[in-house]
């Protein structure tokens, strides 16, 4: 979620922002109660809405919580190219026209689609590498494993970079979010692991939203910043702090651990509703 959220911000929750959620043991993660109604929730509540960032189960090991935007929702159309989220809302053509400018609306497959709709609003939305191409990653997935949640398609008219899979020519991935689920992705687009690879999130795993910022520190090392061992790879905060250094030196390494540990004073204390409509300060 960099730019919006970053590694080492520390989150209250509101958890019944969609329900109630069925308590389980902290740190164990084990259930005080059975999942009596069958969606997680002791008592259902409102459901995530599109533009939200959504504290859930990560789908592939339930112990883990993940913090993403919720960017479509049942049964939605998304179409993801390289720099490019187009999604169709299930409410038809004539809510498109209403509610989105015609500049951010394209035609496609007989329908209309928003391109990138939530940029504008939440200024952390990046498109950013910090490696492998992340559109280039998704299509080696899907070559190699099929382990993605998004299926290959050739879109006509669709400006984006086109790839060749065995005896296909594609240029962007396709899903239709199942009924009931969320499709969730990060504000840090191209270095995020989210629904694309690993699908859409089901109500039962919705946690709740992220409330307040409580505490904010830069605790990651130059080894995990530089090389992403442990998780955390960020150029864009390398650069930041060493300025015209190359960032694999020893003075961007020196200068960088100068500041680890740091408290993110401007971050305590924000809340997260009003934190992700301004720009952001890294």
């Amino acid at each position: 979620m960099k730019r919006t959220l970053l590694i080492g911000d520390f989150l209250f929750a509101k958890k019944f922002s969609y329900g109630i959620p069925t308590p389980h043991l902290p740190w164990l993660e084990i259930p005080l109660l059975p999942d009596f109604n069958g969606n997680g929730h002791l008592i259902e509540g409102p459901k995530p809405q599109r533009g939200d960032i959504v504290i859930f189960r990560y789908p592939k090991n339930e112990k883990i919580h993940y913090v993403k935007r919720c960017v479509a929702v049942g049964e939605d159309e998304i179409i993801y190219a390289d720099k490019k989220l187009l999604i169709h809302f299930h409410e038809g053509d004539g809510y498109i026209t209403k509610k989105y400018p015609k500049e951010k609306i394209r035609h496609f497959r007989g329908k209309l689609w928003v391109e990138n709709p939530y940029m504008s609003k939440y200024p952390g939305i990046q498109y950013t590498p910090e490696g492998m191409n992340i559109f280039e990653a998704l299509l080696q997935y899907y070559t190699y494993n099929k382990e993605i949640d998004m299926t290959p398609i050739m879109l006509e008219g669709l400006k984006s970079t086109v790839y060749e899979i065995g005896s296909k020519t594609v240029n962007a991935l396709y899903k239709k979010v199942e009924k009931d689920h969320f499709y969730m992705m990060g504000d840090n687009r191209d270095n995020s692991n989210d629904s694309r690879f690993w699908g859409s999130v089901p109500y039962r795993l919705i946690v709740g939203k992220p409330w307040l910022i409580y505490m904010s520190l830069e605790h990651r090392s130059y080894d995990q910043v530089l090389n992403g061992h442990g998780g955390g790879r960020d150029h864009a905060g390398l650069k930041r702090v060493c300025g015209n250094i190359a960032i694999d030196s020893k003075a961007c390494q020196k200068l960088w651990n100068k500041q680890r540990y740091t408290v993110r004073w401007g971050r305590v204390g924000r809340r997260i509703d009003s934190i992700q409509l301004e720009e952001p300060i890294q």
